[in-house]
Formats: C-alpha cells, sequence, structure tokens
C-alpha cells in the first residue's frame, strides 16, 4: 500500500532534503509540501494525504495550529510533529490534538521512516526524550478511554476482556496500550501501572 505525505517546514533546504529522501522509499510518496502553515492546511483539506508531517514553527499557522484544524474537521489524515522545540507547552497541545507522532528534527530519518508506518497502524509515537522530560504528576498525557483501558489492566484483565468490559475489538485495545506506552514511555503494562498509579492517575 503507497502512503500519501504532505509535509510542511519553513526551512526550503530541509524541505527539498526530506521530500526527496521519504520519495526514496519504495510505500511512501509525498503529494505536496509547503513553507508555511497556512497554505499546508488549504492544500490538506482538499486532498488529505494519509499522513500531514507538520514543523511546529511556520509562518501564518503553526504546525500545531494545523493539527487543530485537522483533529476539528475529522480529517483521516495523521499528523507526525517534527520540531526542533523540546517544550513542554508544545507538547501537551500536541497531546491535546491527539496528534499521532511527536519527534525531534535530530532524530535519525530512519526512526521518521519507522513512525510514519507505525501511525498508519494505528500506533502512537512520541520522542522517548520528550516523555522523558515532559510527563509529570500534573500534566497526564492519557486520554479518559485510556485511562479505562489501563485501569482494566490495572485490574487484570487480558485485552480480549477489556475488548468484552469497554465494547472495542481486540485491535482496538492494543492500539490504546501502545499508545500507552508510547505516552508514558515505558516498554510494558507493569510500567505503565506503576507510573499511573505513583503519579494518582490510577487510585
Amino acid at each position: 500500500m503507497m502512503i500519501t505525505l504532505y509535509l510542511a517546514e519553513d526551512q526550503s533546504m530541509l524541505n527539498s532534503a526530506l521530500s526527496q529522501l521519504l520519495n526514496l522509499e519504495d510505500d511512501l510518496t509525498v503529494i505536496g509540501s509547503a513553507q508555511d502553515g497556512a497554505t499546508a492546511w488549504q492544500a490538506i483539506q482538499s486532498q488529505p494525504p494519509d499522513v500531514a508531517i507538520l514543523d511546529i514553527e511556520m509562518p501564518k499557522m503553526t504546525g500545531l495550529d494545523v493539527a487543530d484544524q485537522i483533529h476539528t474537521h475529522a480529517l483521516p489524515t495523521k499528523v507526525i510533529i517534527l520540531t526542533t522545540f523540546a517544550q513542554k507547552a508544545y507538547f501537551q497541545r500536541a497531546i491535546a490534538s491527539q496528534v499521532n507522532g511527536y519527534l525531534l528534527k535530530d532524530s535519525p530519518s530512519d526512526d521518521l521512516i519507522a513512525v510514519i508506518r507505525k501511525v498508519m497502524t494505528g500506533q502512537t509515537v512520541y520522542a522517548p526524550e520528550l516523555v522523558a522530560n515532559m510527563v509529570t504528576a500534573e500534566s497526564n498525557p492519557l486520554t479518559e478511554r485510556e485511562l479505562a483501558v489501563l485501569g482494566e489492566v490495572a485490574s487484570g484483565l487480558s485485552s480480549k476482556q477489556i475488548a468484552a468490559s469497554l465494547f472495542l475489538s481486540e485491535g482496538t485495545v492494543r492500539n490504546y496500550l501502545s499508545a500507552i506506552f508510547s505516552k508514558l514511555g515505558v516498554h510494558n503494562r507493569i510500567e505503565a501501572i506503576e507510573m499511573a498509579k505513583r503519579n494518582k492517575w490510577l487510585a
């Protein structure tokens, strides 16, 4: 399956280099790019790509503004934020906008390509260093549904039992668990439960 991409990055050299790099992959194709958020949003509305890769700091509209619009208009486009800035406020807003991926620009290009493929399977991927720096007791990054899933996990239920309890498919439960692990920067259910209880997100 060919994955269509839209790239919004205000640095022209990086914009061009990323487009060329992504187009080298057999299953990826960049269908458009822009150097400001407003142009990107207009293009994404008219021809929604599978994945929008958005810089944060851009003229006219930031990448997070565009992400908000994509979420508000319920477009089928996955969103990956690619930024130089490891700022807590940006990260919190990205979580609120339900972006699917959040990477720093100094990440290896292979990481970006891997994240594109992961978000297309329903996973949520945030750079571990962002999670480690920014997850605090005052800032619970989990949605209500993710907390519900984690609460069921803490009760000792299997994925199949959680799916039945919350009227979800097992695949959806697995996707929620993947998002939880990524947001919390943990590797398994036990670590996720320990962090949530330590920060009083779960009783």
